[in-house]
């Protein structure tokens, strides 16, 4: 019994629970993984990797058709989009491997497949039983499914689908305009499909500010993009080869045809035969309630990543995995999270980033605000690149100076955000940053002058 008793069980091998497991180890704990599929998570194998080497593929298709205006000449560009699609798997199935590398150098014992909770301390795995001190639970959340809705994998996909067709499709409705929905209409869109988003709230990203929003609007619909805002989709025909979409907006109804439906209207979490009904562990609305520790209602049972709730990324798990293993070791220097310091990323073209509250967020907030602005337009890198759309924008309160957020569009802001991230851990003022020196050229210069902007102070605008 003893090679069936450790100090931790780690349940789900995504980015909270493999992170999680590999940092108890370091502490010296005794560890065991548990994973259904595969090692990595949804994140790795379905998520954020996959997407973003096909995000890469039509982000080079889209400079391909533009390859004139940096003096090339290239006739007849065609893809091979059966190769574009194994790509985007091989560049999961390789870091997968380098997951199940780094369980055995860290000496983490890897359990394959469904674990369920048993009473204090214990799970089972098929007809094994293992017990351990504590237990975190990373099991993730799926994709959610609406009445009358229901992906069929065929014709209405869910973004696995959505990432491994057999064909590219000529037209596509995308229903939800948030991180998930809105990369995979923009992929499709710059490999050339005819593509509608339809959005239940008043404008698309509505998690993000609302100029940012805006900006993204205008984008995308200058690429081609059909968009739909303050409407529902309410019913979906299906015939042999296509759908038929009834959208409804301010009481008239639209039916749009198309090759595929992609459903990306949220996830929910996988609480669901894990054994919960055997703990005293609360869950609310699909997701599982913790403290700030990451501790459930259960003693020794905690619980990190999407199974708690959003903001649903990748970072926010692993993060979590280490605060809530580090607080089990009795670490005296962690600090639980601050959501208001977690950066969300959008991988389409154009790129959208952002950090903390938005201007209207702050100013409900009861905060009396100085807000930055700086576009791409006016930098001498993103000139160069041929990116010149694009803003950055930066929120401070008037009183302190305490960076309150920031909010970026354009080429590669999921890259230059970090800058602002680490200044709000920091708890960085107006000051600090008017005083950091940004090198030139770069397009985090803009960085720089949005913040100057928010004082009277730019200089290139």
């Amino acid at each position: 019994m003893a090679a069936n008793t450790f100090d931790l069980i780690v349940i789900g091998g995504g980015p909270g629970g493999y992170v999680a497991a590999i940092r108890a180890s370091q502490l010296g704990m005794k560890v065991a993984l548990v994973e259904s599929q595969h090692l990595g998570g949804i994140c790795l194998n379905w998520g954020c990797i996959p997407t973003k080497a096909l995000l890469r593929s039509s982000e080079i298709h889209h400079l391909l058709q533009h390859a004139d205006e940096f003096g090339f000449k290239i006739k007849d560009i065609s893809f091979d989009f059966k190769k574009i699609v194994e790509r985007s798997r091989g560049v999961a199935k390789q870091l997968s491997g380098g997951i199940g590398h780094l369980m055995k150098k860290n000496k983490v014992t890897v359990i394959d497949g469904h674990a369920k909770l048993e009473g204090k301390g214990k799970i089972s795995v098929g007809k094994d039983s293992y017990s351990a001190k504590n237990i975190i639970i990373a099991t993730g959340a799926r994709a959610r499914e609406l009445p009358g809705l229901e992906p069929d994998g065929k014709l209405v996909w869910t973004y696995k689908e959505a990432m491994v067709p057999d064909k590219m499709p000529k037209s596509l409705l995308v229903v939800g305009s948030g991180a998930i929905g809105i990369e995979f209409a923009s992929f499709y869109r710059l490999m050339g499909a005819e593509v509608t988003v339809v959005e239940v709230m008043d404008r698309i990203l509505p998690v993000e500010d609302e100029e940012i929003s805006a900006h993204a609007h205008k984008q995308f619909e200058k690429q081609g993009m059909k968009i739909i805002t303050s409407a529902q989709v309410t019913k979906l025909d299906k015939g042999k080869t296509n759908v038929t979409v009834t959208v409804e907006k301010g009481g008239k109804k639209e039916q749009i045809t198309v090759d595929n439906v992609i459903m990306a209207v949220g996830i929910v979490g996988n609480t669901e035969n894990i054994g919960l009904e055997k703990t005293k562990a609360k869950v609310d609305r699909g997701h599982i309630v913790t403290d700030q520790w990451l501790a459930t209602n259960e003693p020794n049972v905690y619980a990190i990543g999407d199974v708690t709730g959003p903001p649903w990324l990748a970072h926010k798990a692993s993060h979590e995995g280490v605060i809530c293993v580090e607080k089990i070791a009795g670490q005296k220097d962690v600090h639980p999270m601050n959501k208001l310091n977690i950066p969300g990323c959008t991988y389409c073209t154009p790129q959208v980033a952002s950090v903390g509250l938005t201007e209207k967020a702050a100013k409900e907030a009861g905060h009396k605000v100085k807000v930055g602005r700086f576009p791409f337009m006016g930098n001498g890198k993103a000139i160069a690149m041929g990116e010149a759309e694009g803003l950055v924008k930066t929120i401070f309160d008037e009183k302190t100076g305490e960076l309150l957020g920031a909010h970026m569009i354009g080429a590669e802001v999921t890259e230059m955000i970090q800058g602002y991230v680490v200044a709000k851990t920091l708890e960085t003022t107006e000051a600090e940053l008017m005083h950091t020196i940004f090198p030139h050229p770069t397009l985090s210069e803009m960085m720089h002058e949005s913040v100057l902007d928010a004082y009277g102070k730019v200089i290139h605008f």
